[in-house]
């Protein structure tokens, strides 16, 4: 488990980090999001003890990291999958790390294999393409075999092999109870692998819950119904607190009542169901309503339009 408490990192007058409190618990795989500049990576470096909190504290199991003694075999992590010493083989690179934390030799080896890099194992690192070195930061984050994991961007530079192969590796290492902690952009890959998320903007929290509580609060939730009786059923769910809207094609836009009830009014009142479907939004257009407001860096198309400067 990660416990993040009133987590803060001030760079002189610029605050990356303001005030965070999250936990990432065993079990699941829990997704961090926000826009650029969000300080989702100041927030995993300072787990892993690589920047010094400004206020707060983050600890692994109940320790600070800097508190272990072996903490490979504790936290397993890819931050950065290019800060490797680029004239070192895949296998010396990770024999170093082995040797430096008590864990056996053999273990190098089930690795690379684990990643699908048995062969590339006595080739240069400088040379891996950006794949290669993404699979290597991996097998250097299973090498101690840890409980807790944490991946940035993990993804990059993956075909879409290697893509499904980390979506099931991450899951099949949460179902072992292990604490796995995944920062992306890549929200369709989120929507597959992530069971909680926790969302930040500007250095504070916008959100920590799970993915289909996120996904049922959306505003652009609602129920479609195709009828031969719209303005009959229409009429029935107004009277009972329900929003209706007609659609284009005749078909019923609901919100404000679930598609149970729906379908049960329409059996008890004898009426013919053609279709009966709840319309969700998608992860990304969830994360974008919730974030609206926190993005640094905007794009013409999603900046709000600015009045004129007067010259």
């Amino acid at each position: 488990m990660i416990e993040v408490t009133a987590l803060s990192k001030r760079y002189g007058a610029v605050t990356a980090v303001d005030g965070l409190t999250f936990t990432v618990p065993g079990g699941a795989v829990t997704g961090f999001l926000g826009p650029n500049g969000a300080g989702k990576s100041t927030t995993m470096r300072m787990v892993l003890g690589l920047d010094a909190p400004s206020a707060g504290s983050v600890t692994v199991n109940g320790k600070p990291y800097a508190g272990y003694r072996r903490p490979l075999r504790e936290v397993g992590a890819l931050l950065d999958a290019k800060a490797v010493a680029g004239g070192r083989t895949a296998y010396n690179h990770l024999l170093w790390l082995a040797l430096s934390n008590g864990i056996p030799r053999s273990r190098v080896a089930e690795v690379l294999r684990q990643v699908g890099l048995a062969t590339a194992g006595g080739k240069r690192v400088g040379g891996f393409s950006l794949g290669m070195a993404q699979r290597l930061g991996i097998a250097a984050a299973l090498l101690g075999d840890p409980p807790v994991l944490m991946f940035d961007e993990p993804v990059n530079g993956l075909d879409p092999e290697g893509v499904a192969w980390i979506r099931t590796l991450l899951r099949a290492l949460a179902a072992e109870g292990r604490t796995v902690f995944l920062s992306s952009h890549l929200m369709s890959e989120m929507a597959l692998t992530a069971d909680r998320l926790v969302v930040v903007g500007r250095g504070r929290l916008i959100a920590e819950t799970a993915v289909a509580d996120l996904l049922a609060t959306g505003s652009g939730n609602y129920i479609r119904v195709r009828t031969p009786e719209p303005g009959e059923l229409g009429a029935l769910l107004t009277a009972r607190g329900a929003t209706v809207a007609r659609e284009s094609d005749g078909a019923l836009r609901v919100t404000g009542t679930t598609a149970d009830v729906v379908g049960e009014l329409a059996r008890v009142r004898g009426l013919g169901l053609l279709e009966l479907s709840a319309q969700q939004m998608s992860l990304e257009q969830r994360y974008l309503e919730l974030t609206r407001d926190a993005v640094e860096y905007q794009t013409d198309a999603l900046a709000p339009t600015a009045a004129p400067t007067p010259k």
